[in-house]
């Protein structure tokens, strides 16, 4: 099993191997034709024979495993040694929005983004700028500067946005946490939709945050700091965003998805933004001839871009990058 995992970490950066490890793959299937004409054609403008989407259930089921023991991600040091290093997911942020107002109120507790405002907006256009914008969103805000929403905007609000359904905003220690699975089972109490909605039912402001914490290696033996980095990964929940090519979606790797997934295969989920904390020394940013760190500082840009967007604090994030709020 070493071997095996020696060898395709040698053809796979570090950054690369986590983040295909950490990568949930979800069962696809299938709309019926018959419902096709019941999405929203600002979130679907696309007319296609075939729909694939999934279910929030069955990507909670990817990370069931890996909230258990942990997702196992192969590194190889400066010295050539090739370790595994143990992960286990966070629920950090959520935010679903839907297309029909949700029948119970949304709580408090669950909607603490920050400076108090729900964000609703939909892009009007779409933006070539740079890499960040093209990849993190392809709508943008339409809020007024006290952080609510103007209803000005050329669409009525449901069809721009949606209805926000649910948010949460992990604020506890690392320490204080559950794993993801099990938070994930109690917020499903007051909110059944995270077990039964689909992608297609989502608006493409519908997205999720996963934090990852070491807990240890194999073969085990001694501290490397180099292991103790963290990480923020962000997920777009919504079918909009489902065939929108991320950069660099391990292609050339070994275990290439990009240009290889064949219809009714599962639906790679790749972290469209991507925060780390306490990383030290060069594990982690020196392969592909410096391009690992170049991606590091875009996917940090790209998860930047999209908070802003949204408008919303994100308090992980904000940890992640050295922002402290008293």
């Amino acid at each position: 099993m070493m071997m095996m995992m020696g060898k395709e970490s040698m053809m796979n950066s570090n950054l690369e191997c986590f983040l295909r490890c950490t990568t949930p793959v979800v069962p696809s299937q299938f709309l019926p034709k018959g419902e096709m004409r019941n999405l929203n054609r600002l979130w679907h403008p696309w007319e296609r024979e075939k729909i694939e989407y999934f279910s929030l259930s069955d990507l909670w089921n990817c990370y069931d495993e890996w909230s258990a023991y942990g997702a196992g991600v192969p590194v190889t040091l400066s010295t050539g040694e090739t370790l595994v290093q143990y992960y286990v997911p966070y629920l950090s942020a959520i935010q679903i929005f839907t297309s029909t107002p949700p029948s119970t109120p949304i709580f408090r507790d669950d909607t603490d983004s920050g400076d108090g405002e729900t964000r609703d907006s939909f892009s009007e256009s779409l933006s070539d700028e740079n890499e960040s914008d093209k990849s993190s969103s392809k709508w943008d805000a339409c809020s007024s500067e006290e952080g609510g929403f103007e209803n000005e905007c050329h669409w009525p609000l449901n069809d721009r946005l949606g209805y926000l359904y649910c948010q949460y905003f992990e604020k506890s220690t690392p320490y204080g946490r559950v794993p993801l699975m099990d938070k994930v089972n109690g917020l499903a109490h007051r909110y059944p939709g995270l077990m039964s909605l689909r992608s297609v039912d989502l608006s493409p402001a519908s997205w999720v945050a996963v934090a990852w914490y070491p807990i240890y290696h194999i073969p085990m033996g001694r501290t490397i700091k180099d292991l103790s980095t963290c990480f923020l990964t962000y997920h777009t929940l919504s079918s909009s965003f489902q065939d929108m090519d991320h950069e660099d979606d391990f292609e050339g790797s070994s275990t290439g998805w990009k240009g290889s997934r064949k219809e009714g295969e599962g639906i790679p989920l790749s972290a469209f933004g991507l925060a780390t904390y306490k990383m030290q020394g060069p594990v982690w940013i020196s392969g592909r001839g410096g391009r690992d760190q170049e991606r590091l500082l875009s996917l940090l840009g790209v998860a930047d871009s999209w908070l802003k967007q949204l408008r919303v604090q994100h308090h992980d994030f904000n940890y992640f990058n050295g922002v402290r709020h008293g």
